[in-house]
């Protein structure tokens, strides 16, 4: 009778153990989705003040449909969640690059690339 009790308790053990590293996997996943989710939101926060400056006239501080002169805004170039840089291709074209301070693994981080095509924006997880 102590051989088997002793048997379920190292089961037992064996069981817990188990289901507790299970859980930290599945925690680390969704942060890193949940960060991820985060930096995409900002990079389309950004292409949105980029299309804004797109449609405005020049006499209001606009690209007036041009987005040669615009620039990703200083307070939002680094964030709590990542940086943002953007790349432009003047007449129509930007591309906004966020990565996330979030390590995926060892040292690649969370990256998401948004263009900006006169007033369409395409969204692609990069990692």
């Amino acid at each position: 009778m102590g051989q088997q009790q002793l048997l379920l308790i190292v089961l037992g053990v064996i069981i817990v153990g188990i289901a507790v590293v299970a859980g930290i996997l599945i925690f680390k996943q969704q942060s890193i989705d949940n960060k991820r989710d985060i930096v995409t939101n900002e990079a389309h926060n950004i292409a949105t003040l980029a299309i804004q400056y797109y449609k405005k006239a020049k006499l209001l501080g606009g690209g007036q449909y041009n987005y040669a002169g615009w620039d990703v805004p200083n307070d939002l170039k680094t964030t709590r969640n990542g940086s943002y840089t953007a790349t432009v291709t003047p007449p129509d074209k930007v591309e906004i690059i966020g990565v996330g301070n979030e390590l995926v693994s060892g040292s690649d981080s969370i990256k998401v690339k948004v263009t900006v095509i006169g007033s369409q924006i395409q969204t692609e997880i990069l990692n």
